[in-house]
């Protein structure tokens, strides 16, 4: 089981996100930016021979700085509750270390974004007692989320100085796990861009054995459920076993670092998929890009592991892909699922 924040180091992917530790008590929201002088840039007119920023420059600028009245600022936990008080929704700039080779947000960054959004919530909700996501009475019991399983699907990569809102809620779901939904969209344009769904289990932080949701627990959570279908994986269909010795590409020696492990001692969901993307072969990569994949948590990793990323192609079709991540010592840590694009050229 992967779990819900940390970070790991492994083969080519050597960038991770530095996380904000959400504390018990919100940090004030920041003074409103001063756009005067940026406002009297755009309505002076240009003079002969002057070096005034262009009016293209400095509108952007004001796109960034001065937010319109149904949006959120930026990511210092400046989240809002929508009209139904059950969808939450923050508001985030892309930065330049949040993009990759592709010059758009990695895989990586638009998975961090949904789980600090999802934090966020249950922290708005007055649900977030110490830790990464436990409530107070899961803290009275020792008890953790982990992530199960998780599905997303990119329609469209946003790049530098993008702004994405994040909108998260809850659903009913199976007796003893918490699905969560998201959908990323430009800020300004409304198009979506990332659509993704989850399935959370608990787990005993001492004993690292899977646990029934205590009632308690349940009544903390279930007036907040939203009675709508996931956004994918509507039939909730198990990824097919992989026999290890049949995959096509392989990659060895992946092992986490001391820093990379989070507060519960173990890897988080996101590395995972860095790490099930390492035997991907670079060829592939250079002329393609990820646009959907599903990934099965099936054992924690942590620092100790060393593991196996493997990777076959379909053969039915080269735009799809099963990976396999495993430890060295023969157990299965992930599996996964990709569905992959050409690039388009740059204009």
């Amino acid at each position: 089981m992967a779990s819900i924040g940390s970070t790991m180091m492994l083969g080519r992917e050597a960038k991770s996100l530095a996380t904000l530790r959400i504390k018990s008590k919100p940090f004030p929201p920041p003074s409103p930016p001063d756009v005067s002088l940026l406002q009297a840039n755009v309505r002076a007119p240009s003079m002969k021979g002057s070096q005034t920023t262009s009016n293209t420059s400095v509108e952007k600028q004001l796109k960034l700085l001065d937010p319109r009245d149904d949006m959120v600022a930026d990511s210092f936990f400046l989240g809002k509750v929508e009209k139904d008080s059950r969808i939450f929704s923050q508001n985030f700039t892309i930065r330049s270390y949040d993009m990759g080779p592709n010059h758009t947000a990695t895989v990586e960054t638009l998975m961090n974004l949904l789980q600090e959004t999802a934090l966020n919530h249950l922290r708005n909700m007055g649900l977030l007692k110490e830790g990464l996501g436990s409530t107070p009475e899961m803290s009275a019991r020792n008890l953790i989320w982990v992530l199960s399983k998780v599905h997303v699907a990119v329609d469209h990569y946003p790049t530098w100085s993008d702004e994405v809102g994040v909108e998260t809620w809850i659903i009913p779901s199976r007796r003893n796990s918490l699905a969560i939904e998201w959908i990323i969209c430009d800020s300004w344009t409304g198009q979506t861009l990332t659509r993704a769904s989850s399935m959370f289990v608990m787990m005993n932080k001492e004993t690292r054995k899977l646990s029934e949701w205590p009632e308690a627990v349940k009544r903390e959570i279930e007036h907040q459920y939203i009675d709508r279908p996931p956004l994918l994986d509507k039939d909730n269909s198990r990824l097919p076993k992989l026999d290890h010795t049949k995959m096509e590409y392989v990659r060895t020696g992946l092992t986490p670092r001391w820093n990379d492990l989070d507060i519960n001692q173990h890897v988080n969901n996101v590395k995972y998929v860095a790490a099930l993307l390492e035997s991907v072969p670079i060829s592939f990569l250079e002329s393609h890009e990820l646009s959907a994949f599903t990934v099965e948590y099936r054992r924690e990793c942590a620092m100790d592991d060393v593991v196996q990323s493997l990777t076959s192609f379909c053969h039915e079709t080269i735009d799809q892909c099963f990976h396999l991540l495993r430890s060295e010592c023969g157990h299965e840590v992930a599996r996964g699922r990709t569905q992959w694009r050409p690039k388009q050229e740059k204009l």
